[in-house]
């Protein structure tokens, strides 16, 4: 078997370490310090497998796997990166990488990698017309946890697809972020991305807003109301905890699903679906199934493929890394110089559990850097929510620092009400009380 490998990278270090790993076990290096000398060394003599970094000057590894695949399709392409912007992950594997590598590598993982790879068949051509999405930098989110990069390698995989996706995880770990990833990622791209809060509406508005009404169908409402399937159009649905849907609606979905098409409420004139469906719960729908309250026929529908985040707190060891880009991006949406996280602060962080996850530490750290005036956020910036059992180290409970937190705030809006409500996550009503309760003077409404 041809066990020929192409290494490309900028590093002299990791080309000579990963040259010795791999002849070790047998196999044929050659290596190259850039894009074009890889170009170069393919056209002289293709190698089974390319092993190459993302992130290199002039063209990087995505470009170089872009490449590969429209010139010499019958090449592996393995993409390895010591950065961990997932989504870098999701657009890999969507332009067809053997897999993705997550620097410092382990060698054990490398081995398993190389080795299933050569015993799979060639990759076919890439098709010319797949939509290449967005930057896939913007918008981030980071970590290296094994599960989570396992979960962005999946979805770059059914971005090139139509098949129905079930995410699953708590509240706040990014179920919506992936799902509008694997959109942005798809051909669907340039059509709409709609969200459905299925927990926040009653069974009767919940239908009516899935599929729309027709003129004089609903008491009460004079006019017609285009429903989310059909403003959907061939882009993307999105149904957010669906596993707070009643049997009712589940049976709707069912037949939508099923039937290709739906009728508005009051029509007897059906209208077809073209949207991809995403659905994303924080339950366990197969105990629910077994409980009854959720239809067994549904879950298998929307499930084809199913993907799990985690948790924060299951993966902490993200946390230095993701709390240190969120700063730093708070820090751009405000216009404001760069801050950076004390040590003390990052204990602090370390110590609390994050019931809301990802969306809870991005809120904490927007308030911070809001807060802070200086270039370094310490334990006093931060704003904690208790943990479930009622602790947690950094929480500030005092009236005194309640007072200077919410003035910090205000000055930093320059007194726009509606703007430091929603720094501090409160609504208008309770920040007029905390003002008056504190004497903090006139502000801008």
């Amino acid at each position: 078997m041809d066990r020929k490998v192409l290494l490309v990278d900028d590093d002299p270090d990791v080309l000579r370490s990963l040259s010795r790993a791999l002849e070790t076990r047998h196999f044929h290096v050659r290596t190259a310090p850039s894009a074009q000398s890889a170009l170069a060394a393919i056209a002289a003599d293709p190698p089974h497998i390319v092993l190459s970094d993302v992130r290199m000057p002039s063209v990087d590894g995505i470009e170089l796997l872009q490449i590969l695949r429209s010139r010499v399709p019958d090449i592996h392409v393995i993409l390895m990166s010591g950065h961990d912007d997932l989504p870098v992950v999701s657009k890999a594997m969507g332009e067809g990488a053997a897999d993705f590598l997550v620097k410092p590598l382990d060698l054990n993982q490398l081995w398993s990698v190389v080795e299933r790879v050569l015993d799979e068949p060639a990759p076919t051509p890439a098709d010319s017309d797949v939509h290449e999405g967005p930057d896939p930098i913007r918008p981030r989110l980071v970590g290296g946890d094994p599960r989570m990069v396992e979960a962005f390698k999946v979805a770059g995989r059914l971005a090139r697809t139509s098949t129905n996706v079930l995410v699953r995880g708590e509240g706040g770990v990014g179920k919506e972020f992936l799902a509008r990833f694997i959109h942005d990622q798809s051909e669907r791209a340039g059509d709409p991305f709609v969200v459905v809060r299925c927990a926040s509406l009653s069974r009767s508005l919940l239908e009516v807003d899935l599929f729309g009404h027709v003129r004089g169908a609903m008491a009460g409402v004079a006019g017609a109301r285009q429903g989310q399937f059909e403003a959907a159009g061939a882009g993307t649905i999105f149904l957010d905890e669906i596993g707070r849907t009643s049997i009712e609606v589940q049976s709707a979905l069912m037949s939508v699903l099923e039937e290709k098409e739906f009728r508005p409420v009051g029509s007897t004139s059906p209208i077809p679906v073209r949207a991809r469906v995403i659905a994303a719960t924080h339950r366990n729908l197969g105990e629910l199934v077994a409980a009854g309250s959720f239809r067994e026929d549904l879950y298998y529908l929307l499930r084809v493929v199913e993907i799990y985040l985690p948790p924060l707190r299951d993966r902490m060891g993200d946390l230095t890394r993701l709390a240190d880009h969120l700063v730093a991006q708070a820090c751009r949406s405000l216009g404001s110089p760069r801050k950076r996280l004390s040590p003390e602060s990052m204990e602090a962080l370390r110590g609390h559990t994050w019931p809301g996850n990802v969306r809870e530490l991005n809120n904490c750290l927007t308030r911070a850097a809001v807060v802070c005036t200086g270039a370094t956020i310490l334990p006093e910036h931060l704003t904690l929510t208790p943990d479930r059992d009622g602790s947690s180290e950094a929480i500030p409970t005092l009236a005194e620092v309640e007072r200077r937190h919410v003035e910090r705030v205000l000055t930093a809006t320059r007194g726009r009400k509606t703007r430091t409500a929603a720094i501090l996550g409160i609504s208008r009503p309770r920040l007029d009380r905390l003002i008056r309760k504190y004497g903090l003077g006139p502000h801008e409404s």
